[in-house]
């Protein structure tokens, strides 16, 4: 006897199916505060607009994405403009996640110039009283300035942290 999902499971799986992709979190990104058209998104991210609408249609399906009014463009045609809905932020991820969501950041910096990127890197040794604190407090920090919403006239910036365990044991100490 098989044993099938039930609907919540399927969707769950169908949210991080939507974020295993690279190009489907940049397009969240780009919607993140404008609406955006899938010509508009094909042309800002060098992709087919056929291909675009696949992953479109799936960020749609999934609630990661919501359809605007259409409006009418330049040349009269019809379009559809979409914005993100904020839904990624609490959403359930994939076992590779981390990795999809570097990749996405390493795609997105070969468009930067270097010397506009910041970058730091921290090593340090915590007890987990510690590693909890850091976790709540930079998720309360990120939590905050997402519920701000954008400043009006502000510049678009991405920013990622990546706290991990760190493969760097401590150093042996002599017996004294």
């Amino acid at each position: 006897m098989t044993h099938e999902a039930n609907g919540s499971d399927k969707a769950a799986l169908a949210l991080a199916r939507a974020l295993s992709s690279p190009l489907r979190l940049r397009v969240l990104r780009l919607c993140a505060f404008d609406a955006r058209t899938n010509k508009e998104l094909a042309e800002l991210l060098e992709v087919n607009p056929g291909t675009m609408l696949h992953h479109v249609r799936t960020l749609v399906d999934t609630g990661l994405l919501a359809a605007e009014p259409a409006r009418t463009g330049t040349r009269g045609a019809r379009e559809v403009p979409y914005r993100a809905t904020g839904r990624s932020w609490h959403a359930p991820h994939g076992p590779n996640f981390s990795v999809i969501l570097l990749e996405t950041m390493r795609q997105q910096l070969q468009e930067v110039d270097p010397q506009l990127v910041e970058t730091s890197w921290l090593g340090l040794r915590l007890n987990a009283e510690h590693l909890d604190e850091l976790q709540k407090r930079l998720y309360g920090l990120l939590q905050e300035f997402k519920e701000r919403g954008p400043d009006a006239g502000g510049d678009s910036y991405s920013l990622v942290t990546v706290l991990h365990p760190d493969r760097n044991p401590p150093a042996e100490r002599p017996a004294g």
